[in-house]
């Protein structure tokens, strides 16, 4: 009997496992094709969660050499054992497997899913082809009504006499022992988060940025703090850099050559790591035959992520909108509802929350400082870490958080943090700028003490003062309303605790 799904969704890492999963609850008839052999994509595999682990690894490294002894905690013979370490990665991503159950689950809910299926093509706009060597052995023809492609990205692969001795983001987990020495070329968020977690386990570290900035992507503030403390940790930042020219094998190591200022420059370590970016994986599907467009290895996408063929749309890296695995989630909703209900979502992205796990840690949300004030007039705050009793608690008092306000509307137009927990303060403005919130509300909120999301309320009380219209809560608008000093208001204070 042949059968033509309602969707076939290619791809089964954060993307691909959502779409599938909101299509059944929506009645639609679903497969699943991923080329590996499991799911969860780069985000459980090789990506976030072991990446994430290490980092854990790190933080535990620096607190034992810099804050136990300040709480009378003595500590002697500390050292990493890195096979160790590589070990509890791989313990992790089988127990994120154990946890979540990603293939069964979408089985029970009536998901059709092939694994092992190496490279799945379409062979019409209609129709795709792949051979599968795990669940449903063999090959197979499958025949849709509508696609949604969650097929991730990979690291980018660099050209250069030399660049075969360079390891990448999927050879990292490769590694057997510690480089004493390392050069990281990228300094966005995966270079800035290897650099970080190789100098905490005692590598000496050199980091190449070719922009003008760590972390180009972030506030100028964020990128600056995040530098500074780079280089008080002994890492050697060189941003603004021409490109890289080679790199040579020398018998105690590799040479790397790079251009800076138009002259060569060379540094030497054991390894050279490279995060040079992340295109999508849009050249693995022969996407012509379907008529869907793609620019620079990405699959162009309209705002309902529609691809150029009205049939297809596309969810995660594959797409190149901002790369993260909790956009890639809320693009398979808004895609799988637009596929089979008609372009009513839009993907607006502003409001999703993100962060990397350096150290210092950083995170953002909405407009940067420079980007709101270039169509907003504005109002911001920053409130250092050492005025928040949590950091002064923890001694983590390097770091401040970044409040920007709207002064015409009081609505948040975004917030960036960088210090302890830096994304967990972000992602909790940002749910208050889904909300809709005002200023005015977020600072009533009375936040757990100690914690580090309360600078978040210092933050906003001092905006919500300074507008000149301090915050009332319902009863004091009651008290207000009965005429008791309604035109006379007291400036709100707020203490410590």
């Amino acid at each position: 009997m042949k059968v033509i799904y309602d969707l076939i969704v290619i791809g089964g890492g954060p993307a691909g496992m959502r779409a599938a999963a909101r299509a059944r609850q929506l009645g639609a008839s679903v497969a699943l094709v991923e080329r590996g052999p499991r799911l969860g994509g780069t985000a459980v595999n090789d990506g976030v969660a072991p990446t994430r682990t290490l980092a854990r690894a790190a933080r535990y490294l620096r607190d034992a050499r810099q804050q136990f002894a300040a709480y009378g905690i003595q500590v002697s013979g500390l050292r990493l054992d890195f096979q160790g370490l590589m070990r509890r990665t791989r313990q992790v991503v089988a127990a994120l497997h154990d946890n979540h159950q990603f293939d069964r689950t979408l089985r029970d809910i009536g998901v059709r899913v092939y694994t092992n299926a190496g490279q799945c093509r379409f062979i019409s706009a209609s129709k795709v082809r792949f051979r599968s060597t795990g669940n449903g052995d063999g090959e197979h023809t499958l025949e849709g009504r509508r696609f949604i492609l969650c097929v991730g990205g990979r690291a980018r692969e660099v050209s250069f006499p030399g660049s075969d001795l360079a390891i990448n983001h999927h050879q990292l987990w490769s590694l057997e022992c510690l480089p004493k020495s390392l050069i990281v070329v990228g300094g966005a968020a995966t270079g800035c988060q290897v650099a970080s977690i190789a100098a905490q386990f005692g590598a000496q570290v050199t980091l190449l940025e070719m922009a003008p900035r760590l972390a180009a992507v972030e506030d100028p503030d964020v990128s600056t703090f995040v530098r500074e403390h780079f280089e008080q940790r002994g890492i050697d930042v060189v941003c603004g850099i021409g490109g890289v020219e080679k790199i040579e094998k020398h018998a105690d190591g590799l040479c790397l050559t790079y251009t800076a200022g138009g002259a060569a420059r060379t540094v030497e370590a054991d390894a050279v790591f490279v995060a040079a970016g992340w295109p999508g994986n849009a050249d693995t599907l022969n996407l012509g035959v379907a008529g869907v467009e793609v620019e620079r290895s990405y699959v162009k996408v309209n705002e309902h992520l529609q691809t150029t063929a009205p049939h297809i749309y596309a969810a995660g890296d594959v797409n190149g909108r901002m790369m993260l695995t909790q956009c890639a989630k809320l693009q398979a909703d808004i895609a799988v509802e637009n596929a089979l209900g008609g372009n009513t979502r839009r993907y607006q992205p502003l409001l999703i929350s993100h962060g990397s796990f350096t150290d210092p840690e950083y995170a953002g949300v909405g407009l940067t400082e420079e980007q709101a004030r270039q169509d907003h007039d504005c109002i911001v705050k920053r409130v250092p870490y050492a005025q928040l009793d949590r950091a002064i608690i923890d001694n983590h008092t390097d770091g401040f958080f970044k409040l920007i306000v709207d002064r015409a509307t009081h609505r948040t137009l975004g917030a960036c943090a960088v210090g302890e927990q830096a994304t967990d303060i972000v992602q909790a403005v940002a749910a208050s700028m889904q909300a809709g919130e005002t200023v005015d509300e977020l600072s009533h909120l009375e936040l757990a003490y100690p914690t580090y999301t309360f600078i978040i309320a210092q933050a906003a009380n001092a905006i919500a003062h300074e507008l000149g219209r301090p915050s009332r809560t319902p009863a004091e608008r009651v008290v207000a309303g009965a005429g008791a000093a309604a035109d006379k208001e007291t400036a709100r204070v707020e203490f410590a605790l």
